[in-house]
């Protein structure tokens, strides 16, 4: 039976709001113009201090880590509960564990403000594990440090919504799946080849949940 890891943000749940309010609020904090909270979109996914250096053009490391630890105040004590699940989440994950089938988090969050969110809508149970990020750690990192721990194996398959979730899996050896319910457009999920496309959040349950191992 293969194995599932879930990215958080963009898959799981829509996580612009405080996402978008924590970069200005950090961004503000010193003395940075906010940004229009539209564009603030295609940041969602990426390690967060590359999202700073690319807002701010500013490489050095100490503004950058600045500028991360001013968005995880506001984050840490608002902004993840900025937070929707996508519709149709909790069913697919209700159907997955009744065939289960075993289901882990990467995500370039920090592991805490991932177990809040999952906390928050009651759905950390799902969840064998998580694996969160942090400056300067790459998510293709993060998950050959799970295949090391044995946390996870090659049959293992990626799912997320953006470029970055299935280039992890591939530089790994695993397949991926793509979403496009997220903040990734089709043309980016395309690029990478994943396995698989879902477009509608019931998918998760009704193609993955498949016995005895779904058909990627």
């Amino acid at each position: 039976m293969a194995q599932l890891l879930f990215d958080l943000d963009g898959t799981i749940s829509d996580p612009f709001c405080g996402i978008a309010r924590s970069i200005n609020y950090a961004l503000e904090s010193r003395d940075y113009p906010p940004q229009a909270e539209s564009s603030l979109a295609q940041y969602i996914g990426p390690p967060l201090d590359e999202t700073f250096k690319q807002i701010t053009g500013v490489n050095n490391e100490p503004e950058i880590y600045a500028l991360v630890a001013k968005y995880r105040e506001r984050y840490a004590e608002v902004g993840y509960s900025e937070n929707t699940l996508y519709p149709g989440i909790l069913e697919s994950l209700q159907l997955l564990a009744e065939h289960n089938i075993p289901m882990g988090i990467c995500t370039s969050k920090r592991a805490d403000f991932a177990d809040k969110i999952l906390k928050l809508f009651d759905i950390r149970d799902y969840f064998d594990f998580i694996s969160g990020g942090d400056i300067g750690i790459q998510k293709w990192q993060q998950i050959e440090s799970l295949l090391a721990r044995l946390a996870i194996t090659q049959q293992t398959l990626m799912i997320g919504d953006r470029a970055v979730d299935l280039q992890a899996a591939h530089i790994n050896g695993l397949k991926s799946c793509g979403v496009t319910w997220g903040y990734g457009s089709l043309s980016e999920l395309e690029a990478e080849s994943p396995s698989c496309i879902l477009t509608k959040t019931k998918e998760l349950g009704l193609f993955l949940s498949k016995t005895p191992q779904p058909a990627f």
